[in-house]
């Protein structure tokens, strides 16, 4: 199996044209009308020796952190982490493994956090301090790991466990802030999608790396914007008010045409839940109660699945109204 980013380079040495290669990803994405550019692609798995490598790694990784762990937790986590950069030496490095290589860096992060979180605790810190301070750590050992390998998700791990620290941290040293949770939430996932934006950007064909780290990016941003948004209406546990349904309507429209404007479907599926409890709740407060959800799912579901048919015309129609200066910043469909 090749990656898109392994056709670029077979243009980049003059094997390929680039016309050649655009009409080959147009033919694999199957649809010539649709072009590839538009199907927000990502690698994840090559083929079934992925997920054998992948079950055999944690095995392994699952038996020396319980091995480590029987004389000290410190050493069962720290074993843990090393033994997955080792393996990311040669199963992400060497070979080039999608689905394995994503594993190895969340068990290397996680280690990371472990081991750190461990040790702060044994040393008697406050639970905010203990998870915050190993998270910006981890955050750390990401980018090392990202030096390293390039491992796609590599840079949205390393930014959400910074988040996650900095927000503990920010608790435990200003504890008034806890009641601004929702707003800081906010305020982070601006900042990442603002980051994914940057990654996106400078690869607006998505033929790159740097299209694959903004896929990453968008799914940690989504959630820390999405979640704030929706609790500030209130939605769950009281009765739905008929302009709560209509915000939340609106909303969903907004973050659509943002999904379809940036080509980046995350926004959406993340609001997805918070739309179907929303008409659920109206129909059954109206006495739909036994098919509430059925409908619900039938008609949402529906016009998820014409838009997802006229996304990419969807786009050539928002796109054009769009400054000059935005668009250079999206991938323009072609």
């Amino acid at each position: 199996m090749y990656s898109d980013e392994d056709i670029a380079s077979a243009v980049k040495a003059g094997i390929l044209t680039k016309e050649t290669a655009n009409e080959f990803r147009n033919h694999i994405a199957g649809n010539e009308s649709a072009p590839a550019i538009d199907e927000e692609f990502f690698r994840l798995i090559t083929g079934f020796n992925d997920i054998f490598v992948v079950i055999a790694s944690l095995l392994l990784l699952t038996s020396v952190t319980w091995i480590g762990s029987s004389v000290n937790l410190f050493l069962g986590a720290a074993l843990q982490t090393a033994t997955a950069w080792g393996l990311a030496e040669y199963f992400t490095r060497k070979r080039r493994m999608a689905l394995p290589s994503i594993m190895l860096l969340l068990a290397f992060v996680g280690g990371v956090l472990a081991t750190g979180m461990i040790f702060l605790q044994a040393a008697g810190f406050t639970e905010e301090v203990s998870i915050g301070g190993p998270s910006v750590l981890a955050a750390l050992a990401a980018w090392m790991h990202w030096l390293r390998f390039k491992v796609p998700i590599t840079i949205a791990a390393g930014t959400g466990t910074l988040v996650a620290g900095i927000m503990f941290l920010l608790f435990a040293f200003l504890p008034e802030t806890r009641q601004w949770l929702m707003l800081i939430t906010f305020i982070a996932g601006i900042g990442v999608f603002y980051l994914a934006m940057l990654w996106d950007s400078a690869d607006t064909l998505r033929q790159t790396r740097r299209s694959d780290v903004a896929f990453w990016l968008h799914l940690i941003a989504a959630p820390l914007i999405v979640h704030p948004i929706f609790t500030v209406l209130n939605i769950f546990g009281t009765p739905i008010a008929l302009w709560q349904a209509a915000a939340v309507t609106l909303l969903y429209i907004v973050l659509a045409i943002v999904s379809i404007s940036i080509d980046r479907r995350a926004l959406m599926v993340s609001a997805l839940i918070y739309v179907l409890y929303v008409f659920n709740s109206i129909l059954e407060q109206y006495g739909v109660v036994s098919l509430g959800f059925a409908f619900t799912a039938f008609i949402i579901g529906s016009g998820l699945l014409l838009l997802s048919a006229y996304w990419h015309r969807c786009r050539q129609i928002i796109i054009v109204h769009y400054p000059a200066g935005i668009q250079k910043h999206l991938p323009i469909p072609r």
